[in-house]
């Protein structure tokens, strides 16, 4: 009886489970599989403290600390910055790749990397209505915002635009695979940070909007891998 059940066991891993995880790892890779569990191993801690409403202590602390650094001068900078994941910017990005994509008949990277966006728009919003949680209010902010806090929209977005841009630049360009992904992660990194210098998010909305970016952009990667699993 229990060697029939340890048979079992092995047949639905080798029929099921195995092929599924085998063309996971030749998507993203070792690395990958385990930077996407442990991000996903965050979020989920995090989706459960806001939840519960817990008050990180450290979000209100960060957020004092840095205020004392602003001046007139990184007040420009940062509203420069913050503006490069707001949609005046990030809809003509996102024109302009899907069109250049498109009519050079990269139809299948064209469709995922609107997908990606798309889904990124949905999936940032109905979290933001899911979860409802307020908006820091410690000072007189330079920008007003009226939607809910976690995550930050900004940075799930730009997470998603920015990084979906670095995989196509490198899978045609895999010498500088390299400067593509820096470049992403710099400007991606310089936007969430951006909106905790601004006071429109908690540490905690910006790291979960990173943590919700990377998983939906990993997600589209492999997606698009497994249709074109030979394209460099």
């Amino acid at each position: 009886m229990f060697q029939d059940v340890l048979r079992s066991i092995k047949h639905f891993w080798l029929r099921r489970i195995y092929p599924s995880l085998a063309s996971l790892i030749a998507a993203i890779g070792t690395v990958g599989l385990i930077s996407c569990l442990s991000v996903l191993w965050l979020v989920a801690h995090l989706s459960d403290e806001i939840l519960e409403r817990e008050n990180f202590a450290f979000n209100t602390a960060f957020l004092n600390w840095l205020h004392q650094f602003t001046n007139p001068t990184l007040d420009r900078l940062m509203l420069s910055i913050t503006h490069l994941g707001s949609w005046p910017i990030v809809v003509p990005i996102l024109l302009t790749v899907f069109l250049t994509l498109w009519l050079k008949r990269q139809r299948q990277e064209a469709q995922i990397f609107l997908i990606a966006n798309i889904g990124a728009f949905i999936l940032k919003n109905a979290l933001k209505l899911f979860f409802k949680n307020p908006r820091p209010a410690l000072w007189m902010r330079l920008i007003t915002e009226t939607s809910y806090s976690f995550p930050s929209g900004h940075a799930l977005g730009s997470m998603v635009l920015y990084g979906m841009i670095a995989f196509l630049l490198a899978r045609h360009f895999p010498k500088r695979a390299g400067w593509f992904y820096g470049i992403a992660a710099v400007l991606t990194g310089a936007i969430g940070f951006s909106r905790l210098y601004l006071g429109v998010h908690w540490v905690t909305d910006v790291v979960g909007g990173w943590g919700m970016g990377f998983l939906w952009l990993m997600i589209c990667v492999v997606m698009l891998r497994l249709k074109q699993p030979l394209v460099v």
